[in-house]
């Protein structure tokens, strides 16, 4: 059974930078598309960013690109989100999700299967 772990969140003031690790185990994390979402206090969880298996395609969502970057180690099973220039507004857990086994790559949530427990990310002001 796919397991992942997130780590790196935190709190940082708006402008500051975050590093978000996830830790599959499991499985050969190269067979999955992966992907970050993050769900807010009242909202429902948002896509953030996706990247193909091999990590050869990335995707993110219109409020966070030039700021998050999401890459890959296959040799480690860990993916990571690399935010930058945090805003008030990111605030939020944010979950790592893997999908099917060879399956495409995809932007929606039914696209991921098996998700982390997720970590809290609070940017302040």
């Amino acid at each position: 059974q796919v397991q992942r772990v997130e780590s790196g969140g935190g709190l940082v003031q708006a402008g500051g930078s975050l590093r978000l690790s996830c830790a599959a185990s499991g499985t050969t994390l190269s067979r999955h598309a992966m992907g970050w979402f993050r769900q807010a206090p009242g909202k429902e969880r948002e896509f953030v960013a996706a990247i193909s298996r091999a990590g050869m395609s990335t995707y993110y969502t219109d409020s966070v690109k030039g700021r998050f970057t999401i890459s890959r180690d296959n040799a480690k099973n860990t993916v990571y989100l690399q935010m930058n220039s945090l805003k008030p507004e990111d605030t939020a857990v944010y979950y790592c999700a893997a999908s099917p086994p060879d399956y495409r790559t995809t932007t929606s949530l039914s696209g991921y299967h098996y998700w982390g427990q997720g970590t809290q990310v609070t940017v302040s002001s």
